[in-house]
């Protein structure tokens, strides 16, 4: 019951706090451990393609197993000084792993810049969110990117850390911000981390098998308690779900783009590769900035519905 309690007090935090710039974030930690191994470990131009699969593969275990035992350690300290301090480090450290407000403050800022600024400044602000190249892409390319990322990062960032939270803890939770966080730095099919971040990009993959298709469930509920279309949503999204380079954030951008009746995907440029993607969706009117607010609207009930779901799903475990 404690980690229900604690799992429904990180995620009104969240709500409330998002992610101050200026705050202590494990995650970070996290980035400049990466960055870190990578100039001591990977930055040799003379490594072969076995060598950078096996030096990534070390920079997996090592970056999840002590972002594990750290977390463990703080909350284990905090236990000698008093309870309600350990209680306090495991609300505060559950918080972090969430991103519903930070991500929807992010989509804010951009579709306040694509209708009150210029078209390069926001380029610039989906380019802070978004790994593809943006300095090219038109008002509605920026507007897909945009809710692309928001739709894959409910996933990534408010049901996967909710699901870990309530299975093991803001250790287990932590974790996976570790997986997630490998991923997003060094697991790309780029030249440069094609075999760096292979370990890293699959164990991605596997973690979030279960929590990506959660949210293809918890979505299209949230797309029926907000009027939005929901039969289109379950049909775009049992119907395109697989139609991604990643075997899961077709899940919850499939139902995005059917909950709004807009194609999302085609081929974008990382790194300056293009890489070539399938459609998801149905074209059936071009996207406009308004389309961003319901994806953010689309964003918080989804998290509610996903903190109701796997809690009461956490209080029938407990209860059997």
């Amino acid at each position: 019951m404690i980690g229900i309690i604690s799992a429904g007090l990180a995620w009104v935090l969240d709500l409330i706090l998002g992610d101050p710039y200026t705050w202590p974030h494990p995650v970070k930690l996290i980035g400049n451990y990466i960055s870190f191994f990578q100039k001591k470990w990977l930055s040799q131009t003379d490594l072969t393609a076995k060598q950078k699969k096996i030096r990534g593969g070390l920079l997996f275990i090592t970056t999840v197993g002590l972002t594990a035992i750290v977390t463990w350690l703080v909350i284990w300290l905090a236990g000698f000084i008093h309870k309600g301090v350990q209680i306090a480090v495991i609300v505060y450290i559950s918080y972090t792993t969430l991103a519903t407000k930070s991500l929807a403050v992010e989509g804010e800022k951009i579709y306040q810049t694509l209708t009150t600024g210029s078209l390069e400044d926001a380029r610039q602000q989906v380019g802070m969110i978004v790994g593809r190249e943006t300095s090219q892409l038109t008002e509605e390319e920026i507007i897909h990117a945009t809710i692309e990322t928001v739709a894959e990062n409910t996933a990534d960032g408010v049901v996967a850390p909710l699901f870990f939270l309530l299975i093991g803890g803001p250790v287990l939770a932590m974790s996976y911000k570790a997986v997630n966080t490998l991923d997003s730095m060094v697991g790309y099919v780029t030249p440069k981390y094609k075999e760096v971040g292979l370990v890293s990009a699959k164990m991605d993959d596997w973690w979030n098998f279960i929590p990506a298709r959660l949210t293809m469930f918890f979505m299209i509920i949230g797309s029926w308690l907000l009027r939005l279309d929901s039969r289109q949503a379950l049909t775009i999204g049992w119907r395109d779900r697989l139609n991604h380079k990643s075997p899961n954030s077709g899940y919850s951008e499939a139902v995005a783009a059917g909950a709004l009746g807009i194609q999302l995907g085609g081929s974008h440029v990382y790194h300056g590769v293009e890489v070539s993607k399938p459609f998801i969706g149905d074209d059936l009117r071009p996207a406009d900035a308004q389309d961003i607010i319901r994806m953010n609207h689309l964003l918080f009930v989804t998290s509610l519905v996903s903190l109701v779901c796997l809690s009461a799903l956490k209080w029938l475990w407990i209860m059997r």
